[in-house]
């Protein structure tokens, strides 16, 4: 039964290799090929950012100068959601929405990396030699470039937005939860209106280097996600940048706005990773969703990193479901923060068309009757496991 304080999705902001906005995304699902670069990073494929047209978005150069690309592309996406939400420049309802970001930290000097990668193992003390150039040799200008909350004040600067604001980090779970908070502050009448979202770049060597060495990375050649699970798994990063403007159903109908779905529920929760953990995390929460989830019409959208373990206990978890399943970082490549969002903009979107995008590799099912309901799971690499229900509007 619907409920004036239902937490809405009214705006879709979203860039990723498959192109900018909503109307892309699902155009692209709809006649999918894979977006690579494997020329850039070898031995890695990443899935590179489309082309963006930051004038539009971000339409002062001084601005679009001062910003990492990890920050233009959240700016970007963030004001591709206010445009869909029909709430762009309209100063009144920004000054009162709240926002939560998911982000990470900035890029680093590479030069100083490579210099303190390369002389470590040679020192003959390497503790204090890693002390020595990490206090030396790191500009503190840099560093305050990295301040994961650069985003959310770029998009107040650019996009007015001025309420409440909020940055989580931690990888998968910190976008899963500034999505869950959200949804609970409307639910609480804390709030209206919010905007939630992050972006991750992954062209990046660092980030390639990081994952590299705990092994999670996938080698070339390329395999879709559940295919790939056969030969070790590994991750193929994405860069994505999507932001979500998640509104009270009584804010929407006062201003007239529609709505893309309805986030019906939603739960986050970490384990340790002992076998069976995260299905025990994630059984707990389809449970607690019993009254909204109905399988009949539903199917699932599976934000699977491809790292091994966590994405075959995934696996064999939503065959118990019994429903469809799309692995989205097929698509997009696995982009860590917003990963959840980005699995709960193209699960709106499939909702709201009334179908569910084809097959992304040949493990995946088919789905010819109308889409009523769709889950989003996100299990992080390495920590968190998430579930969302995404219903009709």
């Amino acid at each position: 039964m619907a409920h004036e304080r239902d937490a809405l999705i009214t705006g879709i902001g979203i860039v990723s290799c498959l192109g900018s906005g909503a109307d892309a995304h699902w155009q692209a699902l709809n006649s999918f090929s894979p977006v690579l670069d494997t020329t850039s990073f070898p031995p890695f494929a990443v899935h590179p950012l489309a082309p963006l047209e930051l004038d539009t978005q971000i339409p002062k150069r001084g601005d679009q100068r001062q910003m990492e690309m990890w920050q233009r592309m959240g700016v970007f996406a963030a004001g591709l959601a206010l445009d869909s939400a029909g709430v762009k420049g309209n100063t009144e309802l920004l000054s009162k929405m709240g926002m939560i970001v998911a982000a990470g930290g900035g890029e680093r000097d590479y030069a100083v990396d490579s210099a303190i990668l390369s002389g470590y193992p040679k020192a003959a003390n390497p503790d204090a030699y890693l002390n020595e150039h990490l206090l030396g040799d790191l500009r503190p200008t840099l560093f305050l470039a990295q301040l994961s909350n650069l985003l959310a004040g770029n998009i107040s600067i650019v996009h007015g937005v001025i309420g409440s604001s909020r940055t989580f980090m931690g990888e998968e779970a910190s976008g899963a939860d500034a999505v869950r908070i959200a949804c609970a502050r409307i639910a609480a009448d804390q709030a209206d209106i919010m905007l939630v979202g992050g972006s991750y770049n992954a062209q990046r060597p660092d980030v390639l280097l990081h994952y590299a060495m705990g092994g999670l990375n996938r080698h070339a050649p390329f395999e879709p996600v559940w295919a790939r699970q056969a030969s070790g798994g590994g991750m193929s990063l994405g860069s994505v940048g999507c932001f979500l403007v998640i509104e009270s159903r009584s804010h929407a109908a006062a201003r007239g706005a529609g709505a893309y779905g309805h986030i019906a529920a939603i739960r986050t929760d970490r384990s340790r990773r002992q076998p069976g953990e995260a299905t025990k995390n994630a059984t707990a929460q389809l449970a607690a969703m019993a009254g909204h989830f109905n399988p009949d019409g539903a199917a699932a959208i599976s934000g699977a990193s491809g790292a091994p373990g966590a994405t075959t206990e995934e696996a064999a978890f939503l065959a118990g479901v019994g429903v469809p399943v799309r692995a989205v970082a097929t698509a997009l490549g696995h982009s860590l923060e917003p990963s959840f969002p980005a699995s709960l903009a193209l699960a709106a979107l499939a909702v709201k068309n009334g179908a569910l995008f084809p097959p992304l590799e040949a493990a995946e099912q088919p789905m010819v009757a109308p889409l009523k309901q769709a889950l989003v799971t996100s299990w992080g690499h390495w920590r968190g496991e998430s579930l969302a229900l995404v219903t009709a509007a």
